[in-house]
């Protein structure tokens, strides 16, 4: 009896809504109101405030759902630790990645994984938004940089390096600058961010730059530095081909900003899912030699 309208209790609680909780549960809004009432005078404790509009937790319920949501996913780890006794992954996998990096990198290493366990579904979205893994239901995210304070877990995946260049034909005309204090008298390629990171007596500098393109595109601002318009800061993964190829010029070296991480984030409950250690591990291993 003591198990009894648990679960429907944090669906609610989480979709503060009986119907969009009934959905997700597959039950019918009937089920889930009888089961809530059945609790609630078990209790004998209001577990939710009930308007015609919203549905929200009283603080009695705001209490009894964090230690309902810790037993539910006690639950689903032990569940998961069995499932780990597998010897292979499988099962579906939704995750997302930056567009660029995700498409010239991660998904080339997905089918890859795909080809090695072929249980293995994978639903992938790329974007350059942050999305909610959770409220996406997304198992892994691959996110570039600093990573913002979260509840999420991470494991480094290996790091990228962002490049200062310009093209031989630009640099003849233009000349080459050796101080930070220079790139005022440059045209710099901008993209999103009105700064560029650099690194100076060993701390971190982040540095306004002006130009005449701002470009959201990393491929236009490549294209744009090697027909000569201007200098460009990317990470390599744009510009590395170009630089040991001749066409594109590094510059500023010795004031270069640390690598930064690439990093697979992914929610606690997800931690000891086999598919996506197997995955994370894969990528891991792989990322040196993409």
């Amino acid at each position: 009896m003591k198990w009894e309208g648990i679960s429907e209790f944090v669906y609610v609680a989480e979709n503060e809504s009986f119907t969009l909780a009934s959905k997700k549960m597959a039950i019918s809004t009937a089920q889930v109101s009888r089961q809530i009432s059945s609790l609630e005078k078990r209790l004998n404790i209001k577990l939710f405030y009930r308007t015609t509009r919203k549905v929200s937790l009283t603080e009695e319920g705001r209490i009894y759902y964090q230690h309902c949501r810790s037993v539910l996913d006690g639950l689903d780890a032990a569940e998961r630790a069995i499932t780990n006794l597998q010897t292979k992954p499988q099962g579906k996998i939704k995750l997302t990645a930056p567009v660029t990096y995700g498409e010239q990198t991660i998904l080339p290493l997905v089918n890859d994984f795909m080809l090695q366990y072929q249980d293995v579904e994978v639903n992938a979205y790329l974007s350059n938004q942050q999305v909610d893994l959770v409220e996406g239901g997304y198992d892994l995210a691959i996110r570039l940089g600093k990573l913002i304070d979260s509840s999420m877990m991470a494991k480094k995946l290996g790091t990228r390096t962002n490049y200062i260049c310009a093209s031989p034909d630009y640099l003849d005309k233009h000349g080459v600058p050796h101080s930070l204090s220079e790139l005022s008298k440059h045209n710099c390629l901008l993209g999103t961010l009105d700064y560029w990171n650099f690194s100076e007596g060993n701390k971190d500098k982040a540095l306004r730059v002006t130009g005449k393109l701002r470009y959201n595109n990393g491929f236009g601002l490549v294209d744009a530095a090697l027909k000569g318009l201007g200098i460009v800061q990317l990470p390599d993964y744009y510009v590395q081909e170009h630089i040991e190829s001749g066409t594109l010029i590094t510059l500023l070296d010795n004031y270069r900003a640390p690598n930064e991480g690439i990093w697979a984030v992914y929610p606690h409950n997800r931690q000891l899912s086999p598919k996506i250690r197997f995955l994370v591990d894969y990528l891991t291993s792989n990322l040196d030699k993409s």
